[in-house]
């Protein structure tokens, strides 16, 4: 019998609270389709930074290196500046990890109310490729005369080659697997000139190798306006990291807001550990009120048994979700007319 090692991050304020309903879910899969998982907590978030001043040592790190895969829920404190946790935590954890792929999947459930009008889940199925370790979150930029009437900040966007193709290979894969074959590239060719004539590029180079899927282009701000007007448009679309980020919220409230919204940090490479979570943040003015919405957190360990290997847990766990999204009043804090610990049971039950 197959066992994954699976690192566990509980997280902050409602963190634990969805992650508890992830973990159950998990349970049931493994006895249903015969595997194992060896779960292992780790403490880190705004809890322990507070306690001790500490985010992600570097041994820490190394350890996370030995599991097959990481189960985070959210990371976030009030009681604190902004940016810390995510930048000494997760984003420290991407780019060691060089988790270069961040998988973003926006799929409308059947019975699920769209904030779309004449719009449902025909129309909203599509997944986004946001490449995850360059652009402006590397960190490339600085202060000039800081504290001055002249100071100048600069934050630099770093696109390589190797990074920009390996992200939109696997985007090109990914499409190829999808019914519709397409693949959209999004970015800013007419102002970003540099970065995004390097990605249009790469992108009709890589291109060639996959003559089954259909390629196109579209700006940012176009990508916006479609994703509000005509989202059958996309079924797969890549793109930077800044614009990746920008354009999955957009993706979250179409599915139902962030209730349901997953994701993966994927380091696909031989080797590589990945990290799933769900997108939304720890809400902590509702812990401990059993009212935040858990399914986010359930989808993450489907797309993390998806990418162990586990396809039909995954998608036993997904039409169990898809079930449940459909048969709630709500997806918002508070809506789902039971408690989080109700909507995880009910999953469980659909597998």
């Amino acid at each position: 019998m197959k066992t994954y090692r699976i690192a566990v991050l509980p997280g902050d304020g409602t963190g634990p609270e969805v992650m508890r309903e992830g973990m159950k879910v998990l349970a049931a899969a493994e006895k249903k389709f015969g595997f194992n998982i060896e779960p292992a907590a780790f403490d880190l978030g705004g809890v322990r930074y507070k306690r001790t001043g500490e985010t992600l040592s570097d041994a820490t790190l190394e350890e996370l290196r030995g599991y097959d895969a990481i189960y985070l829920s959210a990371l976030g404190s009030p009681d604190f500046p902004p940016g810390v946790l995510e930048r000494d935590v997760l984003l420290k954890m991407r780019f060691a990890l060089d988790q270069y792929i961040n998988l973003r999947p926006c799929k409308l459930y059947p019975g699920v109310k769209s904030v779309l009008a004449n719009k449902g889940d025909k129309e909203i199925d599509f997944v986004v490729v946001r490449e995850n370790t360059e652009g402006l979150y590397a960190g490339a930029g600085g202060f000039f005369k800081q504290g001055t009437a002249d100071e100048v900040a600069l934050q630099t966007s770093v696109n390589t080659r190797k990074g920009i193709e390996r992200c939109i290979r696997f985007a090109f894969k990914l499409a190829r697997s999808r019914p519709r074959k397409r693949l959209h590239l999004v970015g800013k060719t007419n102002v970003l000139t540099y970065a995004f004539n390097l990605w249009e590029r790469v992108f009709e180079q890589v291109g060639e190798e996959f003559p089954d899927v259909e390629r196109a282009y579209h700006h940012v701000d176009a990508c916006c306006m479609y994703m509000i007007d005509q989202p059958e448009v996309y079924d797969t679309i890549v793109t930077d990291n800044m614009f990746g980020d920008i354009i999955t919220d957009i993706g979250g409230i179409l599915q139902g807001g962030l209730g349901v919204a997953a994701s993966g940090n994927l380091n696909p490479d031989p080797g590589g550990v990945s990290m799933f979570e769900p997108v939304g943040g720890t809400a902590p003015q509702f812990t401990d009120q059993n009212v935040i919405n858990p399914l986010a957190c359930i989808r993450a360990g489907a797309m993390m048994l998806e990418h162990l290997g586990e396809p039909d847990a995954a998608q036993a766990i997904e039409e169990a979700v898809a079930k449940v999204a459909g048969e709630l009043p709500g997806l918002g804090v508070g809506k789902m007319g039971c408690g989080t610990d109700e909507v995880g049971d009910r999953v469980v039950a659909g597998l």
